[in-house]
């Protein structure tokens, strides 16, 4: 059973290497019911490739290729990386592009259950996985436990049970948050931090922190509407926005179903 008809999975690819892999990919995604497969320049996909894809190959070959991974995850509601590498254990360097902890797939499923909108799943390369910008990108990360003796999985072992896990959900009437409004929860946060003089050398990583924590929460639309104008007032009230500016964001508590905040 896949994901009910209000959530979808894209399923992105970002520069694999393997035509089995990709193939496999594509096996598992049939496998538990997903067909929306978008490849960031891809390698060739020849013989062997399709035949890893047994019966998924119109999934593979119906997939839809993009030159950058700005332009495969555009219009999704929620961008999930996916990393081998827990925070704890990166690189300095690493832990700065990943400055949150990993959600396991189990969890990414149960904070997506009920939700209306589309994920992008980001898979990584076979070598390498996602670069730091790449990951700089991702509303959330999720990382699957493995035993420490051997930890790394191979792409498609790993993207079924990720899959496995989200195979089993309903979609709901909670609209997530649009890439749009999302956007500009994350440039208003940007902007205030600015506003506040806040060290400007700790800005990008605070805005990733903050960035991080909202896509684990995966906001609502009218929740992330109600952020918005919360930041809107404390920057008019710091003079850096016209009053007009600030109008049109709900975040008044009575506003919503029933008064609830």
């Amino acid at each position: 059973m896949n994901l009910a008809v209000h959530m979808q999975l894209r399923v992105v690819l970002v520069e694999p290497l393997y035509d089995g892999n990709m193939g496999s990919v594509a096996r598992a995604m049939k496998n538990f019911g997903f067909d929306r497969l978008v490849m960031v320049r891809p390698g060739p996909i020849g013989d062997f490739g399709l035949a890893m894809a047994v019966h998924a190959k119109d999934v593979l070959q119906g997939a839809r290729i993009t030159s950058t991974l700005e332009e495969a995850i555009d219009g999704a509601s929620l961008v999930v990386g996916t990393t081998g590498k827990r925070s704890g254990e990166a690189p300095h360097h690493l832990r700065l592009h990943l400055r949150a902890p990993c959600l396991t797939p189990a969890q990414l499923a149960a904070k997506i259950e009920g939700r209306d909108g589309e994920v992008a799943l980001l898979l990584g390369r076979e070598d390498w996985g996602l670069r730091g910008e790449e990951l700089m990108l991702c509303d959330a990360l999720v990382s699957i436990p493995t035993s420490d003796q051997y930890p790394v999985m191979n792409q498609s072992h790993a993207a079924a049970v990720i899959f496995y896990e989200l195979s089993g959900l309903c979609g709901g009437c909670q609209d997530l948050a649009s890439r749009e409004t999302s956007d500009l929860v994350t440039r208003y946060f940007e902007r205030l931090l600015y506003a506040t003089t806040y060290p400007q050398h700790k800005i990008p990583y605070m805005v990733l922190m903050v960035k991080r924590i909202l896509g684990r929460a995966v906001l609502t639309e009218r929740e992330a509407h109600s952020l918005l104008g919360v930041m809107k007032k404390a920057l008019w009230r710091l003079g850096e926005l016209k009053k007009e500016e600030v109008e049109g964001d709900d975040d008044s508590p009575g506003s919503s179903e029933g008064g609830a905040p």
